[in-house]
């Protein structure tokens, strides 16, 4: 059986402010975080408390947990090794006049907990970094104030004596007006460089059937997606920080997700990325063009796609701009936002493999390189899942608030996910990467083949017993609201 920990708190971050100390000192972290009393605030950090009870009930060290000893990444993490924090900071807004940017990223409580305990696994001779490659056009310095990442490295810094590095994976940073590039900025990316990550026909794009000529990513030019998935290469440029980490500790926010459904711990390592142009997001056209960018094959949508390319080249030169963004607000005044577009649906053959991909990418590389011919992962890797305020309908980028309480954690991504998609409602035999990942024969990134195999260890008490049941015993009162996208096409049927 595969564990998960499943710990339930209240579901809002009120109160909590940087650096998000805990509630009081643990027996595990006083020799850490000494005099912590002095920088506690009588607000309650249940957030804290419910991340380190997620990780005992996981089975992370769990026959110490409550003593000094105790040290749930220690079996992961030797001292003086690296730890690779990697949340989820995709964009500093909701554009959502509902809902808040909380439901959007991981939340910075998380963060705290998940530095102390990585601390406390490598100790004073190691290395706790925080890593993520957000969307084009996220304000990075506006995530650095929202999550308090400035207060977490002063405290680390002052108080303890660890200096934390964070580091914005991307190479640029862009700036959109009526969703048209109108700005480029370049950026000093990953200190440590990138490397090109090969999967060749162990891709999960071999024997696809689908069109590299067709593959669309993240920019204009299409050139260079299609350019590194085709003629037995499948490439990917990988942060060296990510892949050169002892461990990879990876928090996602659980939300739904326009091109695979939901978000959670696979799809977050689209994170680990330099260049989100070398990634397929979908295939150009309707599926009777052999693409996966809308459903059916109306004319108004063919002639959207082709009109679409033709902008391509020119919008990638710069030209054209005031033409194009005048385009985009008519087709809006048109025909609203409603319409799918850009794979956002059900029917999106792409984006689920490149995530799978990329999990391939991390589980199966260490810093000597790619061991495609390794019978089993190279490495570990630590998720712990932010569902204290999840995100659902237009996730990932503008979902609504969704008050879950959860914190879920595990070594096994898959089993993390199942046990998410669970409290959201979901079938997770109806998401591709999730099914895809449990029937893969070669190049396994799980040890979930059924998930009659997941054990869910939960609690509603951050001091109480652990509770085993089944996965099936996990179900959501009131289901989350899909992206319109994949309504009716990923809701759990009661049986």
């Amino acid at each position: 059986m595969i564990a998960v920990g499943l710990a339930r708190v209240a579901p809002t971050y009120s109160g909590l402010t940087p650096p998000f100390h805990p509630t009081s000192d643990h027996p595990e972290t006083r020799t850490l975080l000494p005099n912590l009393s002095h920088d506690v605030k009588p607000e309650q950090n249940a957030v804290y408390d419910g991340f380190r009870h997620s990780l005992c009930l996981a089975g992370l060290d769990r026959e110490r947990f409550g003593s000094e000893t105790w040290n749930p990444l220690g079996a992961l993490v030797a001292p003086g090794g690296h730890v690779v924090l990697k949340p989820n900071f995709i964009r500093h807004w909701n554009p959502n006049p509902s809902a808040t940017v909380e439901s959007v990223i991981t939340h910075g409580s998380i963060l705290r907990a998940a530095i102390d305990y990585a601390w406390l696994a490598v100790g004073a001779h190691g290395r706790v970094s925080i890593a993520e490659a957000p969307q084009m056009d996220c304000d990075f310095d506006a995530i650095r104030e929202l999550v308090g990442l400035d207060e977490l490295v002063r405290f680390y810094r002052n108080r303890v004596g660890r200096p934390i590095e964070v580091i914005d994976l991307r190479q640029e940073a862009v700036r959109f007006e009526d969703g048209i590039i109108v700005d480029r900025k370049r950026l000093p990316g990953d200190p440590k460089g990138y490397r090109v990550v090969d999967l060749g026909l162990r891709s999960h794009f071999a024997e696809s059937g689908l069109d590299p000529d067709l593959f669309r990513g993240a920019d204009y030019d299409a050139g260079p997606t299609g350019e590194h998935h085709r003629d037995g290469r499948n490439e990917y440029l990988i942060s060296e920080t990510v892949l050169s980490a002892d461990l990879v500790v990876n928090l996602p926010k659980i939300k739904t997700h326009k091109k695979t459904g939901v978000t959670l711990a696979l799809k977050n390592l689209v994170g680990i990325n330099g260049d989100k142009n070398w990634l397929p997001h979908h295939c150009a056209g309707g599926p009777s063009d052999g693409g996966d960018e809308f459903p059916g094959s109306s004319m108004v949508d063919r002639l959207r796609s082709r009109a679409t390319d033709l902008a391509r080249p020119l919008l990638a030169r710069g030209r054209g701009l005031a033409l194009f963004r005048f385009a985009r607000r008519l087709e809006s005044s048109a025909r609203g936002l409603d319409f799918i577009r850009s794979g956002n649906w059900h029917g999106n053959q792409t984006t689920w493999r490149m995530c799978l991909d990329l999990n391939r990418c991390l589980y199966y590389s260490d810093r000597a390189g790619l061991h495609l011919n390794s019978k089993n992962p190279v490495r570990r890797v630590l998720t712990v899942l932010d569902g204290v305020v999840a995100g659902e309908d237009e996730g990932p980028l503008a979902p609504t608030d969704r008050p879950l309480g959860a914190i879920i954690a595990a070594c096994d991504p898959v089993a993390a996910d199942l046990v998410a998609v669970r409290l959201m409602g979901f079938d997770e035999a109806k998401i591709p990467k999730l099914r895809a990942a449990m029937d893969d024969h070669a190049l396994r990134v799980t040890d979930v083949r059924d998930p009659k195999q997941v054990q869910v260890f939960a609690s509603d008490s951050p001091n109480g017993g652990k509770l085993p049941i089944d996965l099936d015993d996990v179900s959501a009162s009131d289901p989350f609201v899909p992206h319109r996208g994949w309504r009716g096409h990923i809701e759990r049927v009661a049986r």
